[in-house]
């Protein structure tokens, strides 16, 4: 039966899965063994997470296999003693066979493959969010910055180390007073040309570093940023130096006080903590210097000049920590939605006038209207991580990476970041609401995943600061040009000129250019599942509401100051930034189904990407009206199209979720057993 005609099934106790076909006016049925029909469907399945997996797709499968083990089952317990044991272990198993070597150079022990680190890291989200967020700061964000911003005497002195967690560490950025703002930090590093040494020192209350993961119990050693200040008083800005901050024991070292964070709103095996420090001394080479370096006699130097260039390339070394943020958090909505889904297809509620059986949620239109649309993001989100995952491979493996490129990296991570992040605390919420008072008992693991995934809004980047970092880059693009131009010359230059210097493809060229070319631009309901059509249309909202932020910050900028200026239109920053995301993660998906190799799943991904795409159009259609590139009646079609969507899919909501490639037991909830399922 063809994908277009309209399908739905209609589930029988026994072995029997009934097919509803409606052709136009006339009704048919078809009864099959379900045997046949989920032989056929897994299939199906195993193309659509094949094509999800994307590049990176046998270190996903070795990822599945690992975590099989029981010793990875999730659990959830509030006790902090007995979900940080619990994480420790997992650690430990994890470090013995070998999972850690991915993220590091062979030269210091590593095998050097960075995409399938950031890929392991993701995966360990389906288990456990605390063994995910240690695992990271081990691994990603202490022994990053031990390689990315040391030296071969720091590989030398703890790369093998904490690759073998012989040496335990954490990350000590964030402040009480300054998290986003990191070039504000107030830790003092002072150096002492005397004793050839560098002084820390937390030179006021709010200078305390806070929330750092480790830092309450298993860290011996601290990656911490402070302010560099040579002998003569010269503050250099932020640098990163090796500070040890505890004995073996697990006692303060002097100058050094650690305290427990205690409960927080979830991650509970994690031991976050805060650090003070009182003049505590290290010697000269705990400086982390691949980028500055101070010599015995305190003169410092940087093969970097420019201090916020400096900064920003120190803090671009270390993005594999948002990237996998970002990825972590897509992975634990999908383990949700995949959840929710299964309960809706066996969950009954209410009997149809006409038939005694109740009827399950799933044929409701709008509860396959509150999951349908997120799963179709989690595809549209996974392919666009896909590609950034891939692309921190390249360049994080690149002999001598392109500045440019680096900087392009770092916005979509920022955007995609807050994006995936974003998408799951509203897809969890709308699967725990999905489920009913089922889905607020810890036993079927949705209010540890909403928990757990709470701070991934604000942590590795604020989501709002990470959106205003993508709108920024964006427009220095323009800044060159508008510099000394009249109203009239910025207009020509907006119109003639915005589109090209915006749009940089994330999927292959030809395959956008060919879609563009089958857009149809008229008011027929069917356009609106064109591609092309979707595109220009997801296109030119970015390109206008880019153009027209920029004519409005130059307009400001002869009224006020510079920040006054950005600040009176931040508003429209953040929404011409969110339209950008958007764009990028509608092209992966596009490239996404190209590299399907199965017709029927290409079928079906067409139409979760209409699906996603007309979300989109639907949840903006305010400003698609207003400014009229949406007529009021195709924006009522719009909604139809939705409608048309999850009817259509209907069918396939446990393939899809199937496509989500969750092991068995990482999706385990006591709701699923039959005799917990109200008949």
């Amino acid at each position: 039966v063809p994908l277009s005609t309209h399908c739905t099934i209609q589930r029988h106790r026994g072995d029997l899965v009934e097919l509803r076909f409606a052709f136009g006016s006339a009704h048919h049925s078809l009864r099959a063994g379900s045997a046949g029909y989920r032989r056929d469907m897994t299939t199906t399945a195993e193309h659509l997470r094949n094509t999800l997996d994307g590049r990176f797709r046998d270190v996903k499968n070795r990822m599945r296999h690992e975590l099989s083990d029981q010793v990875f089952r999730p659990h959830y317990t509030p006790n902090t003693v007995i979900a940080r044991t619990k994480v420790d272990e997992q650690m430990r198993i994890m470090a013995s066979r070998g999972a850690a070597e991915d993220g590091f150079k062979k030269e210091h022990g590593g095998n050097g493959d960075v995409g399938a680190a950031v890929t392991q890291i993701e995966m360990l989200a389906m288990s456990d969010l605390s063994l995910m967020v240690k695992a990271g700061v081990q691994w990603g964000l202490f022994g990053g910055a031990i390689e990315n911003l040391g030296t071969e005497r720091h590989h030398q002195a703890y790369v093998q180390k904490l690759i073998d967690l012989d040496l335990l560490g954490c990350f000590a950025m964030t402040e009480t007073g300054h998290g986003s703002d990191v070039q504000a930090l107030e830790t003092t590093a002072t150096y002492d040309p005397d004793s050839q040494e560098f002084v820390i020192d937390s030179p006021t209350p709010t200078s305390r570093k806070d929330y750092i993961g480790g830092a309450a119990q298993t860290a011996r050693v601290a990656a911490v940023f402070a302010q560099l200040i040579t002998a003569d008083g010269t503050g250099h800005g932020v640098h990163c130096f090796v500070v040890p901050i505890r004995d073996d024991a697990g006692n303060d070292l002097p100058g050094v006080t650690t305290s427990d964070c205690d409960y927080k709103g979830g991650l509970p095996g994690v031991d976050n903590g805060r650090i003070q420090f009182d003049h505590v001394r290290v010697p000269r080479e705990n400086l982390l210097n691949k980028y500055a370096d101070v010599a015995p006699d305190g003169t410092y130097t940087s093969p970097i000049e420019n201090p916020n260039r400096r900064f920003f390339t120190m803090l671009g070394t270390l993005i594999r920590g948002r990237v996998t943020v970002g990825g972590s958090a897509g992975a634990a909505a999908r383990v949700a939605l995949d959840i929710a889904t299964r309960y809706a297809l066996q969950r009954r509620q209410f009997a149809a006038p006409d038939d005694d059986t109740e009827v399950l949620l799933m044929d409701y239109l709008v509860h396959q209207r509150r999951l349908l649309p997120l799963i179709a993001k989690s595809y549209a989100l996974q392919f666009a991580q896909n590609e950034l995952v891939s692309k921190t491979h390249e360049l994080q493996t690149a002999d001598d990476p392109d500045p440019e490129e680096q900087r392009e990296l770092e916005s979509r991570a920022a955007g995609l970041k807050a994006a995936n992040t974003w998408h799951a605390t509203t897809a969890i919420q709308e699967a725990r609401e999905a489920c009913g008072g089922a889905g607020y008992l810890a036993e079927n693991r949705l209010i540890a995943l909403k928990a757990d995934t709470d701070v991934f809004t604000t942590f590795e980047g604020d989501n709002h600061v990470l959106t205003q970092l993508v709108a920024k880059e964006l427009l220095t693009a323009y800044a060159d040009d508008i510099k000394g131009m009249s109203p009239v010359e910025w207009v020509r230059f907006a119109a003639n000129f915005a589109s090209e210097r915006v749009m940089k493809r994330t999927a292959a060229q030809t395959i956008m250019q060919t879609i563009l070319d089958t857009r149809q631009d008229n008011e027929e309901e069917g356009s609106l599942f064109n591609r092309g059509t979707q595109v220009q249309m997801f296109e030119d909202r970015e390109e206008y509401m880019l153009a027209s932020v920029a004519r409005r910050l130059q307009a400001k900028s002869k009224e006020m100051s510079a920040f006054d200026a950005f600040n009176s239109v931040q508003d429209h920053v953040l929404h011409a930034a969110t339209a950008h995301i958007d764009r990028i993660i509608l092209e992966a998906f596009v490239a996404g189904i190209d590299a399907c190799e199965d017709d029927e799943a290409r079928e079906i991904l067409d139409m979760v990407c209409d699906l996603y795409a007309l979300s989109v159009i639907e949840g903006d259609k305010a400003w698609f009206v207003e400014h009229r590139f949406l007529s009021t009646e195709r924006a009522k079609a719009v909604t139809r199209g939705i409608n048309d969507r999850c009817r259509r899919l209907r069918p396939y909501a446990e393939v899809l979720v199937d496509g989500f490639g969750i092991p068995e037991q990482l999706r385990y909830a006591e709701m699923m057993h039959p005799e917990n399922i109200a008949e």
